[in-house]
């Protein structure tokens, strides 16, 4: 969320960085509500000193034994207008935080122009896309061939958009978690967390998924607790630290997770329907880091090498571009994708994305450190997803098939699984 007073201090600024993603800033309705804030702190700061002067007042003239029949009667008055001050006051600070809460993060200058991702910006290639000699089948193909994918049975547990995986697709899934949990943890300096998959409407305002995303996320409700099922584990380990204040020498927090995650993805049905790239429920590994607001942009190229470390790992070709300034995330001020060559489709696809949200987290879920004065100012946060466990396999399958139909597996996986290759048939091989 951003400081109105910011925002104001921007004015066309604001509102020209914000038109690149889509938003129109109205800056005169901010203003407004901004100075009939500061107009009802001023008078009931007026009314508070009026009614202590009259307190006063009373005191000293009932001592000298005089009337103070109208003191109290102006006593009541006071106390009668500071009430109404403070509601109404209460009514313009809702008004105002509605306001912010709706209006995205300002994009970085980094961030070129544009609103999809057709118009990012490639930063560099890793690994040439592999050549087969062969017709290569997409993953859905090759896991149902295998036996290793149910997505018919998948589809009567609980509808479209979701999946089974068994035996050594279920191992290949566990075996990636451990291998990305101990990359974070072991070799980059995560300290991991069991974290919970329901959360509460503030939790979820305090990252920004509400109040604008409330239709793409699965709400539940028992008795009068009003919880939601966790998008990311963005959403908990950011907010572990809400409405706290970490001191400098902690800084940067480095937390990583392993979750479900579960999305109603309302904005884009008929879109990827096909297999593990799009689904209602999935698991992933979350990096999130939190840090002084000048830290942020340091942080973040760490984070991507932390994500980029992941793919290599796993011995896959990937690209990384600079999302465009109008298809960056609501929370985000500048976001890298990592995205995978997916050899069915004969492209690359986003598997993981890595963002600066600078301060805007922080104001929104009370995140706080402080300065060099030491007084309390915002802290900044980094987000990367570390990685989707349903793409990863996608990809996984699809670049290290071979034309018999199996999948000889990164070496990295070898000791986690305790074989090299799964065999056509879905049973595993010890090469």
């Amino acid at each position: 969320m951003h400081d109105a007073r910011a925002l104001i201090d921007l004015g066309d600024e604001a509102v020209r960085r914000l038109a690149r993603r889509g938003y129109r800033l109205d800056l005169s309705a901010l203003e407004a509500l901004q100075s009939r804030r500061n107009a009802g702190i001023q008078a009931g700061d007026e009314l508070r000193s009026r009614s202590k002067q009259v307190a006063q007042e009373v005191q000293r003239t009932a001592k000298q034994g005089g009337d103070v029949s109208e003191l109290k009667e102006s006593a009541r008055a006071l106390k009668e207008q500071i009430q109404q001050n403070e509601a109404e006051l209460e009514s313009v600070q809702q008004e105002l935080t509605e306001l912010l809460l709706t209006v995205p993060n300002l994009p970085a200058d980094e961030a070129p122009d544009g609103f999809s991702d057709e118009d990012a910006t490639e930063l560099r290639r890793v690994g040439e896309p592999q050549a087969f000699d062969f017709a290569p089948k997409d993953h859905v193909d090759l896991g149902e061939a295998m036996g290793i994918m149910d997505f018919g049975r998948a589809t009567k547990l609980s509808g479209s958009r979701f999946s089974v995986l068994r035996g050594t697709g279920a191992a290949l899934e566990r075996a990636i978690v451990a291998l990305l949990l101990d990359l974070h943890t072991r070799r980059h300096g995560y300290v991991e967390h069991a974290v919970p998959y329901l959360v509460n409407r503030r939790t979820m305002t305090g990252t920004g998924q509400l109040p604008k995303f409330e239709e793409d996320l699965f709400r539940t409700g028992v008795a009068d607790r009003d919880l939601f099922l966790i998008p990311t584990a963005e959403v908990p380990l950011t907010n572990l630290y809400a409405d706290e204040i970490v001191a400098p020498a902690e800084l940067p927090l480095a937390l990583t997770a392993h979750t479900p995650c579960f999305r109603s993805e309302a904005g884009s049905y008929g879109r990827d329907t096909r297999g593990l790239i799009r689904l209602h429920q999935f698991s992933k590994v979350e990096m999130v880091r939190i840090c002084a607001a000048e830290q942020a942009r340091e942080q973040m190229e760490l984070m991507v090498s932390h994500a980029e470390a992941c793919l290599r790992e796993l011995e896959l070709s990937y690209r990384v571009v600079v999302l465009a300034a109008g298809d960056t995330g609501f929370s985000s001020q500048l976001t890298y994708d990592l995205e995978v060559w997916l050899p069915s489709q004969g492209t690359y696809r986003e598997i993981s994305s890595v963002s600066d949200f600078g301060t805007f987290q922080g104001r929104r879920a009370g995140i706080r450190t402080r300065d060099e004065n030491g007084k309390p100012t915002p802290a900044a946060t980094v987000n990367g997803s570390g990685l989707p466990l349903g793409r990863t396999i996608a990809a996984v399958l699809e670049q290290h098939q071979r034309a018999d139909g199996s999948v000889l597996l990164p070496k990295a996986l070898h000791r986690y699984l305790g074989f090299a290759r799964i065999a056509a048939d879905g049973t595993p091989v010890e090469e």
